[in-house]
């Protein structure tokens, strides 16, 4: 049964209603911001109702988030034909299929920058936003759930508000939230975050009742992450770059603290959080887009003192662990907007530890995370370039083959460039580990194939660059060659084919 006490203005009572007809509001061609970020805080309820309901009048819109929609959503409006236009990020494969087949237009753009691509009129205005909340409070302003991402400035533009009100959230989760929204840019003042705890913002998302459109009541929680437990590669990579944290240390450059840490979604950045858990490290924070269960696992440790995101994104262990007591977390967690998470000055300001996901490297320190051979959208940039540009130490982890060493992650030329060499710092593998810091381009080329490389590929991409060499050049390249691994996997289904020998 709906819990109304969590509506305390009395008067939206009358708005509570089933997803169907919430869904109905939704017209055809219209632009729909919902709340989401990775799994968290995301509609589970009106945008499943919109999905049948496209099957049938076929309704088609322009869906913008926070970042990737849980429960197969994002699949199900793809499927239904409901979705023409989806930004900024989305990870299901049913979309990416959809999206891969040119029957679905996708933004991939950097987190950091729909927000203000909104508020600029750069994206067509915003009809109805629908946002997750755990009550509504009595001035009609809107205590989220598990993320924030884009909910307050979807909000903030929309005509109407569709709120989900998720019972299987804790009322008491209000608090964790650091609500914010930036000036225009002209004129515009600073952002004063100093430290990873301060609070610059409200506890909730002003909303104006008169645009509450409807209420409906859910119950359900956010999709389970997937963990690294057992992983050997991705607890190899988190040893590698373990051990460069305590040279770092050695060296001076770092403490035991480290600096605020900015790990991307995954596996192999999840294990390398929880590894320091492990490690001589102490008073740790985080100031990232993603709280992942390694966050939560160094809360428990005594290793961090504070952690900063835009969303929650944990296993079903983690969740279960963290909502039975709660009490224990909620002064050490904030989550904020996503343009605040990912706001350049602040990144730059805190000196970030950014640890990051790719696709593929190339032998030179460019980094593609979002496409299989150049051409087709695996999730996207999400926020890693906004952290890659501008922390203070841009990292990026990767396994160095997959699909039974068919596959190198490790390539002359990436196929498709969303970090260039100026924007990474380190690459590592579960092969070792590569400081590319001060280093040319060749010597960036010989330390990525000294330490990175899968001795399946060493021998053909030692002589690849070899031979690039002689021919001379800054970033010496084989043109007729450089894309040659990934031919022989378009022609073989494998890489292993060597690559052709120039004359």
């Amino acid at each position: 049964m709906p819990d109304t006490s969590r509506i305390k203005h009395t008067s939206l009572a009358s708005k509570i209603m089933p997803a169907r007809q919430a869904a109905a509001l939704i017209g055809d061609g219209m632009v729909i911001g919902a709340s989401g970020f990775t799994r968290s805080g995301d509609s589970k309820a009106v945008l499943a109702a919109l999905a049948e309901k496209a099957e049938h009048d076929h309704t088609r819109i322009t869906l913008m988030t926070g970042a990737s929609l849980g429960h197969g959503t994002d699949g199900a409006l793809a499927t239904a034909g409901a979705v023409h236009t989806r930004l900024p990020f989305q990870s299901d494969p049913v979309m990416r299929t959809i999206i891969n087949e040119g029957k679905l237009s996708y933004i991939d753009e950097n987190l950091s920058e729909t927000a203000a691509h909104i508020r600029n009129g750069f994206l067509p205005p915003i009809d109805i936003a629908i946002i997750e909340a755990a009550a509504i409070e009595a001035d009609g302003s809107i205590v989220p759930t598990t993320s924030l991402g884009n909910s307050a400035i979807f909000v903030q533009q929309a005509g109407q508000v569709i709120i989900e009100i998720n019972q299987a959230v804790p009322v008491g989760i209000r608090g964790i939230h650091d609500v914010f929204l930036p000036e225009d840019p002209t004129g515009r003042a600073i952002l004063p975050i100093t430290e990873v705890w301060q609070r610059i913002g409200q506890q909730v998302i002003a909303c104006d009742p008169s645009k509450i459109a409807a209420i409906v009541f859910t119950n359900q929680k956010d999709s389970p992450a997937e963990t690294a437990a057992g992983n050997a590669v991705a607890e190899a990579i988190a040893g590698h770059l373990l051990h460069f944290f305590e040279q770092e240390i050695a060296a001076g450059r770092l403490t035991r603290s480290l600096r605020p840490m900015q790990a991307g979604i995954g596996k192999i950045a999840d294990a390398v959080l929880s590894g320091l858990a492990e490690g001589d490290f102490e008073h740790l924070t985080i100031y990232s887009e993603v709280l992942q269960d390694s966050t939560f696992k160094l809360i428990e440790s005594g290793k961090m003192d504070f952690a900063s995101g835009s969303s929650m994104t944990l296993s079903e262990a983690c969740y279960q662990r963290v909502f039975a007591d709660f009490e224990r977390y909620r002064h050490k967690i904030l989550l904020r907007p996503q343009d605040i998470t990912n706001a350049a000055e602040i990144i730059q300001r805190l000196g970030i530890i950014a640890i990051n996901t790719a696709l593929e490297c190339d032998i030179y320190g460019n980094v593609n995370s979002s496409h299989i051979s150049g051409s087709h959208i695996v999730n996207g940039i999400g926020g890693s370039a906004d952290f890659a540009q501008n922390s203070y130490l841009s990292i990026f982890v990767t396994e160095s083959v997959t699909k039974g060493c068919k596959i190198s992650r490790i390539v002359p030329m990436v196929t498709h460039v969303d970090h260039s060499e100026h924007d990474v710092d380190v690459i590592v593998t579960e092969q070792g580990l590569a400081d590319l810091r001060g280093l040319a381009p060749r010597q960036k080329a010989e330390a990525i194939l000294r330490n990175c490389v899968h001795p399946d590929y060493y021998q053909e991409l030692s002589d690849y660059f070899l031979r690039a060499c002689r021919r001379g050049g800054h970033t010496p390249h084989l043109l007729e060659e450089a894309f040659q691994l990934h031919a022989n996997l378009a022609a073989t289904g494998s890489m292993k084919a060597r690559i052709l020998q120039s004359i």
